[in-house]
């Protein structure tokens, strides 16, 4: 399912600061951070071995990409696989907002999403979503400030994502115009497992059960298709002199791992 939260155009260190756990059954073949892709532009990002996109990937030039599911009872199983999204972008020349356009005519070939695109040389980012079910695409410039995404619309006031603004605005309050620590941002923003009160579900017409079981932060769910939750904790950062920063906490093998990327974004203005 997926939660970001991020600080954009907003901070006195870094233009952008980027949070993201990814939830997914655990058995799903992936392979974590890495360069990779043909040509020139790599891809910095994980891998989603069955589906072949990415729900999260960045490059040298300064391009962004990452996506969260909508929440929702029905899905189409013909529908194309939502990795895709992140990838083309990441691939491609458009702006954020032209991608979004042309995503936008064809969004009803996918289940529910929200994606979103930035250019960190252009200072531009925006958001496209082909939810509610019905209702015409949105495309929303994202604002200077700081965001969270979960499975319905941007900052949507779930309760998962409350509870990591709160937390995310406290960190940032804490450090002031100092540097903040990404393996200390993935483990007191990204492992909370508080769920919500029933009154605070978000009635999206899947079982409330699950709704509950999904509704924290980090999350751990036992299925009859096997476990299934919070797989790995990305944590982007990129400070104004352009040097970027790609912190990853990943499952594999059942062993928690974690390792950091390093690079310089070009032409960033």
């Amino acid at each position: 399912m997926c939660i970001a939260a991020w600080i954009w155009q907003a901070h006195p260190v870094y233009p952008l600061l980027l949070v993201l756990n990814r939830d997914e059954f655990h058995g799903r073949p992936t392979k974590a951070v890495e360069w990779w892709g043909e040509g020139c532009e790599k891809i910095l990002g994980g891998r989603d071995i069955l589906g072949g996109g990415t729900w999260m990937g960045c490059t040298k030039s300064g391009r962004l990409s990452f996506l969260t599911n909508v929440l929702e009872p029905d899905s189409i199983p013909s529908a194309k696989t939502r990795g895709d999204l992140p990838l083309r972008f990441l691939q491609g020349r458009m702006s954020p907002l032209e991608y979004a356009e042309e995503i936008s005519k064809e969004a009803d070939d996918y289940n529910g999403f929200n994606l979103v695109m930035a250019d960190l040389c252009t200072r531009s980012m925006f958001c496209v979503s082909n939810r509610p079910k019905g209702k015409p695409v949105t495309i929303q410039a994202v604002s200077p400030g700081l965001h969270v995404l979960t499975n319905a619309n941007l900052d949507a006031p779930w309760h998962k994502a409350e509870r990591l603004g709160k937390s995310f605005k406290k960190l940032l309050h804490k450090h002031g115009e100092e540097e903040i620590s990404a393996r200390d941002m993935a483990e007191k923003l990204m492992t909370d497992t508080m769920e919500a009160d029933l009154d605070r579900l978000p009635n999206t017409g899947c079982d409330s059960e699950w709704e509950r079981q999904l509704s924290s932060i980090f999350v751990e769910v036992d299925t009859k298709l096997g476990k299934y939750g919070t797989r790995s904790t990305a944590v982007l950062s990129v400070k104004e002199n352009c040097d970027a920063s790609l912190y990853e906490r990943y499952l594999e093998g059942g062993v928690w791992k974690e390792h950091t990327i390093n690079y310089h974004i070009e032409n960033l203005e």
